[in-house]
């Protein structure tokens, strides 16, 4: 009989069991996935260095979805921080590193240094970066004296960039420019005698001045070209000692060039440093530089001593 019984309430009994273990398996499994996600995860907070409220870094000439030659200059924003160079132990401040490619690393150890972790540890605000063609993910992230993002951690946004092929038409997008559009000196004029330090001051006809990064028709930035022929129109301008920019939309700027003749030539870039199209730039004009600004007086003939 109780063979019996047993055989009767045995499968009764088994059934039950197997459907209290499987709801025990699945929430383990739940429970399992739940941690491993978690620690998947970057963690939140930073490393031992505070980041100030309100602190932010950014792109400031590139944004979600543009199109970049295989070589372009990227500019970085910071606000609310100061820009230190790796190693320095100065309150509220850090140095840029670049993400390509590459999620976010653990936020409380030193960021990679490799081919997708871009370091700037000398302070740089700004870098050349060659991509091959094809899609790519770009993400600041500041570091501390050590390479420690702070805490909270400063980040910008990732966002999503196409790089054509340099050897394509139409790799580089410009925008028009507005009819009869030019651009000129203000100070100095062709053929004018400077000091070593001058302050140019750029003139601008039927459009107007916008800071890099800011798309809105018919505006611009200015470029001045010392002692440098105009560059390739359809990629964007170089930044370097004979090609400066004035991203900010400055009209007007203090340089210093040596003694002797020197020729300057302006040139209007769109938000991405591009030129035009048509291109808006200015006649070059010569100034000679001299160490009191003036021309200087004609040499005495022996007669008149």
């Amino acid at each position: 009989m109780c063979s019996a019984t047993l055989t009767l309430t045995t499968p009764a009994l088994t059934a039950r069991t197997l459907r209290i273990l499987k709801a025990v398996q699945f929430s383990i499994l739940i429970w399992v996935a739940a941690s491993g996600a978690a620690h998947s995860q970057t963690p939140a907070s930073g490393g031992p260095t505070p980041s100030p409220p309100g602190a932010a870094v950014y792109f400031i000439d590139i944004k979600d979805g543009d199109t970049l030659p295989p070589k372009s200059i990227i500019h970085f924003g910071l606000r609310g921080m100061g820009v230190a160079p790796a190693g320095s132990d100065r309150e509220n401040s850090g140095h840029h590193h670049l993400l390509i490619d590459s999620e976010l690393p653990p936020l409380d150890q030193p960021i990679p240094n490799d081919f997708t972790h871009l370091h700037f540890g000398a302070g740089q605000t700004e870098a050349e970066v060659s991509l091959p063609p094809g899609e790519h993910t770009l993400q600041l992230l500041l570091g501390d004296k050590g390479h420690v993002p702070h805490s909270p951690p400063v980040m910008s946004d990732r966002i999503r960039v196409r790089v054509g092929d340099a050897s394509a038409p139409g790799v580089a997008h410009r925008h028009p420019s507005a009819p009869n559009a030019k651009v000129y000196f203000v100070y100095p004029t062709d053929g004018a005698y400077v000091p070593r330090r001058l302050t140019v001051r750029f003139g601008l006809v039927n459009m107007g001045v916008a800071p890099a990064g800011v798309e809105k028709a018919n505006t611009g930035h200015h470029h001045l070209m010392v002692d440098t022929p105009l560059p390739p129109l359809n990629l964007p301008i170089p930044n370097d000692f004979n090609h400066l920019h004035f991203g900010a939309g400055q009209t007007e700027a203090q340089i210093t060039l040596p003694l002797g003749q020197h020729t300057l030539q302006l040139l209007l870039g769109d938000e991405n440093h591009i030129a035009h199209e048509p291109p808006v730039y200015s006649k070059p004009i010569r100034v000679m530089v001299t160490a009191t600004g003036r021309r200087p007086p004609p040499p005495r003939r022996i007669a008149d001593q």
